[in-house]
């Protein structure tokens, strides 16, 4: 919805920057990181052009928000860390869900992924792992969501960039 409403962001979707590089499944980790090396380098030159960019992603470790927040620093530039929460438990029912009802791939591959890594189970690491990385990242700003209000969630996350 952002950036529908502001030209020229870049929406910079680490998932389908992954899906760009060749047989990425059978090299997922290695993939995940270059694309995230990659995301780095756009998101440099787009914000260096004086244009924002949101990075819509689930990041349960500090160190790609880390270099994100180096860029922003090296570049003179705002940095917001914003993390929409729901509950764990509607998370992981919004999660699989999310990936039956959508014709968007990168949800589907989202979910084969998750269940090669261990299923539900591993999506409720997962979500721990953002939660127990929010105590080390006390400027995060986190916006508790709910299911089906998306335009609550969204005024919540256009008035934290003020």
């Amino acid at each position: 919805m952002y950036v529908q409403e502001h030209p020229l962001v870049l929406n910079l979707d680490i998932d389908q920057v992954r899906g760009l590089i060749g047989q990425w499944r059978d090299q997922a980790l290695e993939a995940g990181l270059l694309a995230r090396k990659l995301a780095l380098a756009m998101a440099e030159a787009h914000l260096a052009s004086g244009h924002d960019v949101i990075i819509p992603q689930y990041l349960g470790r500090p160190q790609f928000i880390e270099e994100l927040e180096q860029l922003a620093a090296t570049l003179a530039i705002p940095f917001h860390e914003i993390v929409l929460l729901d509950s764990k438990r509607h998370s992981l029912r919004r999660f699989y869900r999310r990936a039956e009802a959508s014709d968007d791939p990168v949800h589907v591959e989202a979910q084969q992924m998750v269940d090669l890594a261990g299923g539900p189970p591993e999506l409720e690491a997962m979500y721990e792992r953002l939660v127990d990385l929010l105590d080390a990242r006390p400027r995060a700003r986190i916006l508790r969501t709910q299911s089906g209000e998306v335009d609550r969630a969204y005024h919540d996350f256009v008035s934290q960039l003020t």
